[in-house]
């Protein structure tokens, strides 16, 4: 088998008294999805800038694409990429300007012709030559993963790919992350809040409370683990600090 887009192994982040990130472990294969939840505090920010290269952890082993991302990360960041709706890109600048500008940076070739492709796919013609500054957060949602997608990457990390968008807009969002997930067998890790979403496009999901892994496995099997109707109500539970099969059986038992 080939070896994993990434690979977890006992990973610690501290700041000062906080353990963020306390001992998590995982694996995410070549042309699968994996979701990354957790409310906020959970570690999922840091966990993502771990794999980013952006943190060092205190503790642990972390493989990006068969690198060593503590001593090897030059090369495996060439092969991957992040999406936010929640980071700016320059307001003065049209949505073409950014993109070429991000282009040379990740040293695409045919720069021009790969944000046409992209403008295209992601319904953005109408606003290619638009300072970024006057989109609206619909808008800089789909610049945010053409950004992203310029170099091609094998591993994507997104937060909230979809956030703003609306139900049409989001659908054919998810459908194009399939579709390119399939096409160049890259994996994704997906960080969102939006349980319907994860259901549809994940294979596996790790859910993070308190700086660990509560728990794990494709939707469907933590959906019936837990007795629930949706993904949702798994989540409500391990957020809030229940274990959600004891809960279960408590409220069998009324």
């Amino acid at each position: 088998m080939s070896e994993p887009a990434v690979a977890v192994d006992g990973l610690y982040k501290r700041f000062g008294p906080v353990m963020a990130v306390d001992g998590i472990g995982f694996t995410v294969p070549a042309g699968t999805t994996a979701g990354l939840l957790g409310g906020n505090g959970a570690g999922k920010t840091t966990t993502l800038s771990i794999l980013l290269g952006l943190l060092l952890p205190t503790a642990g082993a972390v493989r990006v694409l068969g690198h060593d991302m503590l001593t090897r990360r030059f090369r495996a960041l060439p092969w991957m990429n992040f999406s936010s709706p929640y980071v700016d890109l320059p307001h003065r600048l049209s949505v073409r300007e950014n993109l070429t500008v991000y282009g040379h940076l990740y040293g695409v070739r045919g720069v021009r012709r790969r944000i046409t492709q992209l403008a295209e796919e992601l319904d953005m013609g109408a606003f290619l030559k638009r300072p970024v500054g006057r989109l609206s957060a619909g808008q800089k949602t789909r610049v945010a993963l053409a950004k992203a997608l310029l170099n091609r990457p094998r591993l994507l990390l997104l937060d909230e790919p979809t956030a703003s968008l609306d139900p049409d807009t989001a659908d054919r969002v998810r459908t194009y992350l399939e579709r390119y997930r399939d096409a160049h067998g890259a994996a994704l890790l997906l960080a969102s809040h939006n349980m319907a979403e994860v259901e549809r496009l994940c294979d596996d999901v790790k859910i993070l409370h308190q700086g660990r892994i509560s728990d794990e496995g494709p939707p469907g099997d933590l959906i019936r683990r837990y007795g629930r109707e949706t993904l949702e109500e798994v989540f409500l539970h391990i957020a809030r600090g229940r274990d959600g099969i004891a809960y279960i059986y408590d409220m069998e038992d009324r």
